[in-house]
C-alpha cells in the first residue's frame, strides 16, 4: 500500500501541479490586474463588516474557519522543512506564491458564493456546488460528486488524525503525559463543538485562531526586536539566496524553488478548494466581498504566521540546510534530519524549539531566563492551530456530504462525525506516517479537481470583480454593493435570482439600509 500511494503522490504532486498553481495565481492575478494591491485596504475593511442571518455567518467568521484549515503543522513544521531543504530563499518562494495564489483564492471564494444554496437550513457553497452548477449537464454532476467523495475521503478520515498525531507528538515532549490521554481529551474538544454546525465551529474558529496567531505573530515581533541588528542581514540573505546569489546554497536553486512553491501553496491552500467551503456559509450582499476577504486570509497564513517561524529560525540561526544528499551545507547543531524528518520524533519543528529556547534562555546574552519556553509555546501552539484544523475539516467533509445526500439522511452527518473522531483518537495514539501519505494524495487530487474547475468557471467571478468596482466608484464604497446577476449569463445562481431579492423587499419596508441596497 505504501508503495502504491507514494507512486500516486509522485504523480499528483508532480511539477505540472506545484507550478501549474503557480501560473493559475499568476494569470488570475494579471487577469484582474493585480486586485491583490488595489484592494488590499477593502480587504481589511470587509473583514469586519457584520453583515449575518439565521442561515449564514459574518465574513469574518468564514475567515476565521477559513484560516483554520490553512493555519495548522505547515505554518510551523513546513516552513523549518522548507529551510532545511531549500535554504533560507525558500520563504522568498513563499512569499511569492501567496501574494499570486490570492487571485486563486479570490476566484474560487467569489464561485462559492454566486454558487452558493441553502441546505440543511444554512448556506452551502464550495467546490462541488459550483462545479455541477456552471459546468452542467452529466459532466458536471459526475464531476462535482468524484470532488465531494474525494474531500469526505480526505478531511473526513485522513487529515484529522495527522494533526492529532502532531498535537500528540508535541505536547509528550514537552509534558510527561501518555498519547492515549491526549487522544481522549482531544476527542471530547471536538465532540463538543462538530455536532454544533457551522455556527459553533465559526465560534470557536473566531476566537481561537486570531488570539493564537497575534500571540505567535507577537513572540516572533519579540524575536525580531531582540535581534534588530540582523534584520537587514537576514532579508539580505533570504533575496540572494532566492536567486542562487548566495554562493552556498547556489547548488540547491531547483530544490529551493520547488520545496518553497509546494510549502507554500500547501500551507495557505489558494486553489486547492478548501477555502471555498466556509466562503459559501458566508451572509453579503455581494459574492466579491467574501472573495476579497479570503484573498486576505492567504496573506494572514503565509506573509504573517510562515513568516513568523521562518524569522524565529533563521534570526537564531537554530536551522539545518541539506545539501539534498546525506550532508547539510549548514549545521548549526540542533539535529541532523532527512527531509521528511524521520530522523527525529520531534521532527524539524525542533528548528522553532531551538530557536526561541536561544533567545528566551538568555543564550543571545539578553537578561532573559525562560528555559524551556520555546518547546512549550510551540507545543500549545501547535495544539490550537491543529485542533481549529481538525475543526475545519469536519465542516469540509460535512458540507460534500450534504451536497450528495441534500440534507436527507441526518443519520450520516452523525457517522461523518464519529469517523472524524476514531481518526483524532487513532492519530494520537499510532504513527501516521501512510495515512499523512493517503491525505496527501487526497488534497492533491482536490487541487487538480478544482483549478481545472476555476479554469473553466472563472468569467462569472471576475465580471462579479468588475460589478463590484463599478458600484463601489458609482456609491462612493463598497458597503452597499448588491449582487444582481444576469439569469442568462449566470443561470444556476438560483439564491441571487431567487432567495436575496425576495428577502430584500420583505426587509426594505422595515430597514432603510436595506432599500438602498436595493436601488
Amino acid at each position: 500500500m505504501q508503495a502504491i500511494v507514494d507512486v500516486l503522490n509522485g504523480w499528483v504532486w508532480s511539477s505540472p501541479l506545484v507550478y501549474g498553481l503557480l501560473a493559475v495565481g499568476l494569470y488570475f492575478s494579471l487577469r484582474m490586474r493585480f486586485f491583490q494591491i488595489r484592494h488590499f485596504k477593502e480587504m481589511i475593511r470587509l473583514m469586519f463588516q457584520g453583515e449575518k442571518s439565521p442561515v449564514g455567518i459574518s465574513s469574518f467568521q468564514a475567515l476565521a474557519v477559513s484560516l483554520s484549515g490553512r493555519v495548522g503543522t505547515g505554518n510551523i513544521v513546513g516552513v523549518a522543512t522548507a529551510i532545511f531543504i531549500g535554504g533560507p530563499g525558500a520563504i522568498f518562494w513563499m512569499w511569492l506564491i501567496a501574494f499570486l495564489g490570492a487571485g486563486s483564492a479570490f476566484i474560487e471564494s467569489t464561485l462559492a458564493q454566486i454558487y452558493k444554496q441553502n441546505e440543511d437550513k444554512q448556506y452551502r457553497g464550495g467546490p462541488a456546488y459550483y462545479i455541477e452548477k456552471g459546468i452542467g449537464g452529466k459532466l458536471g454532476k459526475t464531476y462535482a460528486i468524484i470532488f465531494a467523495l474525494v474531500t469526505i475521503l480526505a478531511t473526513g478520515f485522513l487529515l484529522p488524525g495527522i494533526q492529532s498525531n502532531s498535537i500528540a507528538g508535541s505536547m509528550t515532549n514537552s509534558f510527561p503525559v501518555q498519547h492515549w490521554i491526549i487522544g481522549i481529551i482531544l476527542v471530547i474538544l471536538v465532540g463538543l463543538v462538530i455536532f454544533g454546525g457551522i455556527r459553533s465551529i465559526a465560534n470557536v474558529a473566531s476566537a481561537v485562531v486570531p488570539f493564537m496567531a497575534l500571540i505567535y505573530i507577537g513572540v516572533a515581533i519579540i524575536v525580531v526586536i531582540l535581534n534588530i541588528q540582523q534584520v537587514p542581514a537576514m532579508f539580505g540573505l533570504i533575496f540572494r539566496s532566492a536567486f542562487g546569489l548566495e554562493q552556498q546554497f547556489g547548488g540547491i536553486i531547483g530544490a529551493m524553488i520547488a520545496i518553497g512553491v509546494q510549502r507554500g501553496i500547501y500551507s495557505n491552500e489558494a486553489g486547492q478548494g478548501t477555502g471555498p467551503h466556509a466562503a459559501g456559509a458566508a451572509e453579503v450582499s455581494h459574492p466579491a466581498k467574501q472573495g476579497l476577504v479570503q484573498a486576505f486570509s492567504v496573506y494572514v497564513d503565509t506573509l504573517f504566521v510562515c513568516t513568523a517561524t521562518a524569522l524565529m529560525i533563521l534570526m537564531t540561526g537554530m536551522y539545518n540546510v541539506s545539501d539534498g544528499n546525506d550532508g547539510l551545507i549548514v549545521d548549526s547543531g540542533v539535529y541532523q534530519l532527512s527531509p521528511d524528518g524521520e530522523e527525529n520524533p520531534g521532527g524539524t519543528v525542533a528548528y522553532t524549539q531551538a530557536g526561541l529556547d536561544k533567545v528566551f534562555s538568555g543564550q543571545d546574552g539578553f537578561d532573559i531566563n525562560f528555559v524551556g519556553f520555546g518547546s512549550y509555546f510551540i507545543s500549545f501552539a501547535l495544539l490550537f492551530f491543529c485542533y481549529t484544523t481538525i475543526l475545519a475539516y469536519y465542516y469540509i467533509a460535512e458540507t460534500n456530504l450534504v451536497y450528495l445526500t441534500h440534507g436527507k439522511w441526518p443519520i450520516l452527518k452523525i457517522l461523518l462525525g464519529v469517523l472524524l473522531i476514531v481518526s483524532v483518537f487513532y492519530g494520537t495514539v499510532n504513527s501516521a506516517g501512510l495515512a499523512w501519505d493517503m491525505g496527501d494524495l487526497g488534497v492533491g487530487l482536490m487541487a487538480w479537481l478544482n483549478v481545472i474547475a476555476i479554469l473553466i468557471l472563472q468569467k462569472p467571478a471576475l465580471a462579479a470583480l468588475r460589478d463590484f468596482e463599478r458600484q463601489k466608484k458609482e456609491k462612493g464604497s463598497g458597503k452597499y454593493a448588491v449582487y444582481t446577476p444576469d439569469p442568462s449569463t449566470v443561470k444556476e445562481a438560483h439564491f441571487w435570482h431567487n432567495d436575496y431579492p425576495k428577502r430584500l423587499r420583505e426587509e426594505a419596508a422595515h430597514n432603510p439600509d436595506v432599500e438602498n441596497l436595493k436601488r
